[in-house]
């Protein structure tokens, strides 16, 4: 007997098979698209890119009275292109009970030195500090700051005028005046390399690195570049025979501008500091301190006129050269200065408040 043969049961297998490849065709089609709109949003959104940072380097003998100015400073960007690092006090930390500003918690050095004016040991911060920072291989510029100096204009502005040059902005100029310069550092530093200037610096990389790594210039400077001895500490140390002789030799106003002539790398620098100090010649009774320390500006000087007058600066004479420093950026005339010390606490929040810095 024959088998009957069933249209209809043929009929339904092939609707099933076609349903079954419909399925799996719309299926690539759908993956294929899906690929195409997910592959432009991927390229589109790659991952951030760390851009170059400045290491801002603060000394401070404890806590920083002006953390709240320089929070209102670093509030301005948010890019992440600046670290911080505090050289404090050894055994100072910075955290809620210490600092009104989240910016400065933990960002004290865990290796600082007990610091005194006048002393190598000022220099020897400045180098702990440097160390700490240069671990970090996103810091590019590294600024030199006290814990009485005020940001002048914001971050944005700072951050670009600082990275718009390949060179570092050094406070330097010859030293003639007799006494500062001490024989016995010849021949190791010949008098023709001796340099004085501000020890707020601003350095690339590059010259971080050697300031880090001196092993030559710096043991000269422990060994015979010291203040002259004061009156109120001639009880602590022996009597001097004769005062007057003495090498009156401030480390941190001699040592950085001495290494950088010393290693022919001048011509890599600006000479000038881009931290504005006020020397007030007459404002000690005593001749010989005369100039010794900057003014410091107290809550009645601290006025829109005073910034102002700083911001206009755009050009610094340097007598001893008979040379003039036009300040630019950018290939443009531009003011000279970014920061300003010596500001009190009260100086500086009656400035931040009247928005008079910060802008």
């Amino acid at each position: 007997m024959k088998r009957r043969s069933y249209p209809g049961r043929w009929s339904a297998k092939f609707i099933v098979i076609l349903l079954l490849s419909f399925s799996v065709a719309s299926l690539v089609v759908m993956q294929g698209h899906y690929s195409l709109v997910m592959k432009p949003s991927a390229e589109a959104s790659p991952p951030p890119v760390q851009k170059p940072k400045i290491a801002f380097l603060f000394i401070a003998r404890n806590r920083l009275p002006l953390d709240m100015v320089w929070d209102a400073f670093f509030q301005g960007e948010k890019e992440g292109r600046f670290s911080i690092y505090v050289h404090s006090r050894p055994g100072f930390f910075f955290n809620k009970a210490t600092t009104q500003s989240a910016y400065f918690y933990g960002r004290q050095v865990n290796n600082s030195i007990q610091v005194d004016w006048g002393e190598a040991s000022m220099i020897q911060a400045e180098r702990i500090l440097l160390r700490n920072a240069l671990k970090d291989s996103f810091n590019k510029r590294f600024v030199f700051l006290s814990d009485s100096c005020i940001p002048l204009y914001n971050f944005s502005y700072t951050y670009d005028y600082i990275m718009s040059t390949s060179t570092s902005f050094i406070d330097s100029f010859a030293d003639t005046k007799e006494g500062r310069y001490n024989p016995k550092m010849y021949p190791v530093i010949p008098v023709h390399n001796w340099r004085k200037g501000s020890q707020w610096a601003v350095l690339i990389e590059e010259h971080a690195v050697i300031m880090l790594n001196d092993d030559t210039v710096f043991p000269e400077f422990q060994k015979h570049c010291r203040r002259r001895s004061l009156p109120e500490f001639w009880r602590d140390h022996p009597l001097p025979s004769d005062a007057s002789k003495e090498h009156n030799c401030i480390p941190d106003e001699h040592y950085l501008q001495t290494l950088i002539a010393q290693n022919g790398l001048e011509g890599e620098i600006m000479r000038r500091t881009l931290t504005h100090s006020s020397w007030d010649l007459s404002s000690s009774k005593d001749r010989e301190r005369r100039g010794w320390h900057p003014v410091t500006y107290k809550l009645s000087d601290a006025t829109p006129m005073l910034i102002k007058s700083v911001k206009n600066i755009d050009n610094v004479y340097y007598e001893t050269e008979y040379r003039r420093e036009w300040c630019r950026s950018e290939g443009k005339p531009s003011p000279c200065f970014l920061f300003a010390r010596k500001f009190t606490r009260p100086a500086a929040y009656r400035l931040l408040n009247m928005s008079a810095i910060v802008n």
